[in-house]
């Protein structure tokens, strides 16, 4: 698939005009931009290694070619990468407003806009081989064997050292992923980022739904409960202390009054203490925000954290040996500016960001 993709090193408009639909994987760009007449050299500093960047909005204009993650070429699997994007397009594990099976499409869409570089000056594409390997083959009318079916599919995407970036669907896919994840690392730390903790036992009657995930997680030993961190969490519950659980097995709980008015740095210097030099994994639920800044999730809860705090939380995970990150519960029937989308791409983005072995200028 996508034999069109060829290298890109763009001299002038012209010649992007000319091109305008065709894709192209690992640019071998030059240093900085500068003109000579009415001919464009683009320049990246990029080491002399072979990455796949994405076609720069400079030259192709960001609403043409197919939608993949942030204009990255699609691969069908994950050899040969460091780092992949993998969407998971299920919402059948949802307890009140559905619509996030279709979040990993309209977040691909909306990265569209997102660029080479972060504003700390990260440098992804200069780092890491990545691409966008597409979506698990979910089942939408069997949710155990929709979990099964990622669980086999991460399997195969970390066994060769590969991070997965997850654009979600609801967060039971937390649940088999971490399973994979386990499978190759041992129990791993947890930064969880959300308005709910996802521990509740049961939930009409079933065990396997996205309010359940860490609790599964927790039974099966997936799970380094003294590296877990639960970060955003409030709203209404059904018992006095909706996070009694999550403290019983050792979990730090970091409800939303304590994040009010206030930079999320320091928190995240004594979570990076707290999860050491051991794997650790990242899963930020797009309920954690605010429903005024992310209105399309499933499960809005008032009084949340502000976008800022979110990129916060996953600029200070910088350092730590992040071996999976996911983003769940966009759902874009809710999301009528697509403003929840577009800050969906940027979070994940942003965990691209922090991933081992990334350069910085």
């Amino acid at each position: 698939m996508f034999s069109t993709w060829r290298n890109f090193n763009v001299i002038s408009r012209s010649r992007a005009a000319v091109e305008l639909f065709s894709l192209w994987p690992r640019q071998t760009l030059r240093s900085e931009v500068y003109r000579r007449g009415s001919t464009i050299y683009p320049k990246r500093k990029c080491s002399g290694k072979r990455y796949n960047v994405p076609v720069s909005a400079e030259f192709v204009a960001r609403v043409s070619g197919i939608a993949t993650m942030a204009k990255l070429p699609y691969q069908e699997t994950a050899d040969g990468l460091d780092a992949a994007f993998i969407g998971v397009p299920i919402d059948t594990g949802t307890t009140n407003r559905p619509g996030a099976r279709f979040g990993p499409r309209q977040i691909r869409v909306e990265s569209a806009l997102l660029r080479s570089y972060n504003s700390a000056r990260a440098a992804p594409y200069e780092s890491l081989m990545v691409a966008d390997i597409g979506d698990v083959n979910v089942n939408l009318f069997d949710l155990k064997d929709t979990c099964k079916r990622i669980r086999e599919a991460y399997r195969k995407i970390v066994a060769n050292g590969c991070i997965p970036l997850t654009i979600g669907g609801d967060h039971t896919i937390a649940y088999p992923i971490l399973q994979a994840v386990a499978e190759k690392y041992g129990p791993v730390g947890l930064v969880h980022v959300d308005a709910h903790a996802d521990t509740t036992d049961v939930l009409l009657g079933e065990k396997i739904n996205h309010g359940t995930p860490f609790r599964r997680c927790v039974e099966e030993g997936l799970l380094d409960c003294k590296r877990v961190v639960q970060i955003g969490l409030r709203g209404s519950g059904y018992s006095p202390d909706s996070y009694e659980w999550s403290r019983t097995q050792g979990f730090r709980v970091v409800q939303v009054e304590e994040c009010s008015f206030k930079s999320l740095a320091p928190l995240m210097a004594e979570v990076r203490t707290q999860m050491g030099s051991g794997p650790v994994y990242l899963s930020f639920d797009i309920d954690a925000l605010d429903p005024g800044f992310a209105p399309g999730t499933g499960t809005p809860e008032i009084a949340g954290l502000t976008p800022i705090q979110g990129v916060e939380i996953i600029r200070g995970c910088r350092g730590l040996n992040l071996v999976g990150c996911d983003l769940v519960e966009v759902s874009p029937p809710y999301d009528t500016t697509g403003i929840t989308a577009l800050t969906g791409a940027n979070l994940l983005f942003e965990m691209l960001c922090v991933l081992p072995k990334i350069k910085y200028y």
